[in-house]
């Protein structure tokens, strides 16, 4: 393979190691997926049957969007093929796409009226960036994947209603990036609404202010704060001996 592909690979593998770290995993449950560099109709998905703490970039399946394995060893599992395929499918500029059943977003997704309330500065960062889709079972077939992917549209993450969250990018590191602050944001509204009082909401104009700031300030020094933020975490692994890069 060529070197964008296994880098590609390198980044997978470190979301996964990265998802046990902060315990956004289910053991060998849920799952990432991205394209392969240079093709829009193939993708990277895990063997089904590695636990999250062990997977490295040199276990990765390719699978095209028709359920053909063309590249690795072991099972593809059903759920991951139907949501992530749909989806990748639907929506090519979004390279990445990561699903899990990670606590706070979980529960957010469990209350009557799931929606990410713009109480903290975290969750200002997602305003207008987050769809909401109803439960309808274990996804067992291509046709849930594409109601998931139309209740997407153009939006960059999809609560779904009594089961979890989906997360995208064009990155594994912006994909990962929105996992970890929409995971933030649900957690401390789920702690702030455990205490009974009724939360203070931030209102105009400093909310649509707050929201422009968020774009202008991508980039510190000409430097990427998503790409920032993934290199210091692979860094965290590889100070802790992970072998993640394998």
């Amino acid at each position: 393979m060529d070197g964008a592909e296994w880098q590609a690979r390198v980044d997978l593998a470190a979301s996964h190691r990265l998802a046990v770290h902060f315990g956004y995993h289910e053991g060998i449950d849920n799952h990432f997926t991205l394209l392969v560099p240079g093709y829009t109709d193939r993708f990277l998905l895990a063997p089904f049957g590695l636990h999250w703490s062990e997977i490295r970039a040199s276990d990765f399946l390719v699978v095209d969007f028709a359920g053909n394995k063309l590249a690795g060893e072991g099972p593809v599992e059903d759920t991951a093929f139907h949501i992530h395929a749909p989806l990748h499918a639907a929506r090519p500029d979004l390279r990445c796409v990561m699903h899990t059943h990670m606590p706070y977003a979980t529960a957010l997704s469990m209350v009557e009226e799931p929606e990410l309330l713009m109480a903290s500065q975290n969750a200002i960062g997602f305003a207008g960036l987050v769809a909401v889709c109803d439960y309808a079972g274990l996804a067992l077939d291509s046709g849930e994947g594409r109601r998931m992917a139309a209740a997407l549209g153009d939006k960059a993450v999809l609560l779904l209603r009594n089961h979890g969250v989906v997360t995208t990018g064009k990155s594994v590191a912006e994909a990962f990036n929105t996992l970890y602050f929409f995971e933030r944001a649900a957690m401390t509204q789920i702690l702030a609404q455990s205490s009974g009082q009724r939360l203070r909401l931030v209102g105009e104009p400093v909310l649509g202010a707050t929201i422009e700031q968020y774009t202008s300030s991508a980039e510190v020094e000409g430097l990427d704060r998503i790409e920032l933020h993934f290199a210091a975490l692979k860094r965290m692994l590889d100070r802790q001996g992970s072998d993640y890069a394998q």
